[in-house]
């Protein structure tokens, strides 16, 4: 198993950590726990020691089969992270009161890796004040937590702000191959690697996105090397980077734990000529988006209720992946029937508003009729 160390905790972990977001499960919803625990059990023996859930996962299940599993194992042979929900917190109480549930779900004395979750500036400037920062350190001082950081969701300036904002013992971030650009990206990577904040990555598949492409794509990954998964390669884009730590892969089935124990036991940074093609491949897919939206807004609201940024990211996103499955639960279920494209009323308010003079109402039309086709379906 590859192991990378954290120099300023004084620690080693492996490069694969267990996501326990998207445990199997079954037909009634319910973590399938026999085989999460065969997975998790199957990723340890092989040397995995870095075992990551957080409050809200599977329903608030996750943490409780997570406990359950790590009891068989040595605690100090392994880093158990956990994140705290910080939308439930209203007063600084509120943060020992969360803790200790999670500590007794976990069915543990201390967690190893604990986050603040899913920071953006707005929740962070929140926690700041109500002084959650300084709480969570004092409570590292008490034993209960070995390691504070966050995870984090919102731009690079927010970003920059907070990981400045302290010493942070660790930070989580999203980087993949095709977001080098958009939220931290590759800039917030530079700067957490100069501030000396080991970094923990997750969606390194980009959601699934980059496991499965279109015959074209797919044919460019398999001259490189045909015995290998086209996951492989998205993990291993991230684990080139060296200030990258732990990748998180939130695993549901044997066959992705066996896959990326393969990728991570034999572990091979990705050669010049290798970075190249996946470079070719960005550009290839980027050239796929249907219309240049921004996402800023200005067409919304919508008389008709049509969420307008929702559906052209949705499309553009559906054609760069030609892969239906990858927008299927955005379109049909964060969208939905009442806000998709077809109950545009051509009123025209959108065009008017659109600083990029988009032809929105001719190209909801195609958003309707190249959703609705389903033409790539993976």
């Amino acid at each position: 198993m590859e192991m990378r160390t954290m120099d300023k905790l004084g620690i080693k972990t492996s490069l694969l950590g267990f996501g326990c977001m998207r445990f199997p499960t079954l037909p009634n919803g319910e973590i399938n726990e026999p085989e999460a625990e065969r997975m998790i059990d199957k990723a340890v023996a092989a040397g995995v020691n870095y075992i990551d859930t957080a409050y809200p996962y599977h329903g608030g299940k996750s943490e409780i089969v997570v406990g359950k599993v790590i009891q068989k194992y040595e605690r100090s042979s392994f880093y158990l992270a956990t994140k705290l929900p910080c939308w439930n917190v209203s007063v600084l109480e509120d943060v020992d009161r969360l803790l200790n549930e999670q500590l007794t779900k976990l069915q543990t004395e201390y967690i190893d890796f604990y986050m603040m979750h899913a920071m953006n500036w707005d929740l962070f400037s929140k926690m700041a004040k109500l002084g959650v920062v300084d709480r969570l350190k004092e409570l590292k001082a008490e034993g209960k937590i070995r390691n504070v950081g966050f995870s984090f969701h919102d731009s690079y300036e927010a970003f920059e702000k907070i990981i400045t904002y302290t010493d942070w013992d660790f930070c989580q971030i999203q980087i993949n191959y095709m977001d080098t650009k958009d939220g931290p990206g590759m800039r917030g990577y530079e700067l957490a690697e100069k501030m000396n904040v080991p970094l923990i990555v997750m969606e390194p598949i980009k959601g699934g996105s980059l496991a499965c492409f279109a015959d074209d794509i797919t044919s460019m990954f398999r001259k490189m090397n045909p015995d290998v998964s086209t996951a492989s390669w998205a993990l291993r884009w991230v684990g080139t980077l060296p200030n990258v730590k732990v990748i998180l892969s939130g695993m549901t089935t044997m066959e992705q734990v066996e896959d990326n124990l393969k990728t991570f036991n034999h572990f091979a940074p990705l050669t010049d000529k290798e970075k190249e093609t996946i470079e070719s491949i960005v550009t290839l897919i980027n050239s796929r988006v249907k219309n240049g939206c921004t996402g800023c807004r200005y067409c919304m609201p919508c008389p008709a209720g049509v969420d307008i940024p929702a559906n052209f990211s949705a499309w553009n996103t559906y054609h760069m992946y030609q892969n239906y499955n990858v927008v299927r639960w955005n379109w049909e279920n964060q969208i939905g029937e009442s806000k998709q494209a077809k109950n545009c009323i051509k009123c025209g308010k959108c065009e008017k508003a659109c600083p990029q003079h988009l032809a929105i109402r001719a190209d909801l039309e195609k958003v309707q009729a190249d959703m609705d086709k389903k033409e790539f379906m993976l």
